[in-house]
């Protein structure tokens, strides 16, 4: 009976999910934890060998999922992942961004280059991917949602890394407006904002001095683990469980947020 009641409110049976980004530590663990909740998952992004192999996990633990190559940095790329998901699966219910980059220097050194490429991925590629995929859902008529991985420095702007926090910072308000223009279509946008969760783009920059910095920030005194996304973004895409949340964001972050001195 508990397990029936918590499968009809977290459940993704029937969905198709797309997950970009995918091949990422965050991406594949949200993948992996969307797939066992019972969609077809979509695994998307540059790297095919993470991205078969992120499947072949998924497919080990008796869960369904399948990749597809995308470059964020292209609106053409982006539009053609859509088309190919909705050919090969009927449809697409489900969608979450979660590609990202990272740059880290002090403000006089920022390059044009950095900041470009920072938010071309974290910002831009978001925008093209709520267009095309929101208009698809609309299109169907039956909702669906979409999950934006921002960060916890869409609130808290960080040293050193100056292109990612205005990016999040975008990401947030982005989510924010699409919700408002998607809510009548039954669509519901909500972003998942983390703390601190090692990962490629982040691993430079955490030097000795700034994960100290980080500790006495976060009154958990640890970093997260990519598992622990995967409850808070379940709800954020299931239509049961989530079905009045949208325009909102859900920091995951040991309390990093919530302190101050």
């Amino acid at each position: 009976m508990a397990h029936q009641f918590v499968q009809e409110l977290f459940g993704l049976d029937r969905r198709t999910i797309v997950v970009i980004g995918g091949t990422g530590v965050i991406g594949s663990a949200l993948a992996t934890g969307i797939a066992q909740a019972g969609a077809h998952v979509v695994v998307a992004g540059r790297d095919q060998a993470k991205g078969e192999s992120c499947v072949e996990a998924i497919r080990g633990l008796g869960a369904d999922a399948d990749f597809i190559g995308v470059d964020v940095s292209s609106r053409a790329e982006v539009s053609a992942l859509l088309e190919r998901s909705v050919r090969d699966h009927g449809g697409v219910q489900g969608l979450v961004n979660c590609a990202g980059t990272n740059a880290s220097s002090d403000y006089f050194s920022a390059s044009d280059d950095d900041w470009q490429r920072v938010l071309q991925t974290n910002l831009t590629s978001t925008h093209w991917a709520c267009q095309a995929f929101g208009r698809h859902m609309a299109d169907q008529g039956q909702g669906g949602a979409i999950v934006n991985v921002g960060s916890v420095t869409c609130d808290l702007p960080l040293s050193g890394v100056f292109a990612y926090s205005a990016s999040k910072a975008a990401v947030l308000s982005l989510t924010r407006n699409v919700a408002r223009e998607l809510a009548r279509h039954r669509i519901r946008v909500n972003a998942l904002c983390p703390g601190f969760f090692p990962a490629e783009q982040n691993r430079k920059i955490l030097t000795p001095d700034r994960v100290e910095a980080i500790m006495r920030h976060t009154p958990m005194q640890r970093f997260g683990e990519p598992h622990e996304l995967v409850g808070t973004t379940l709800l954020l895409l299931a239509p049961a469980a989530g079905s009045f949340i949208t325009g909102a964001a859900f920091y995951v972050d040991g309390g990093f947020t919530a302190m101050t001195i």
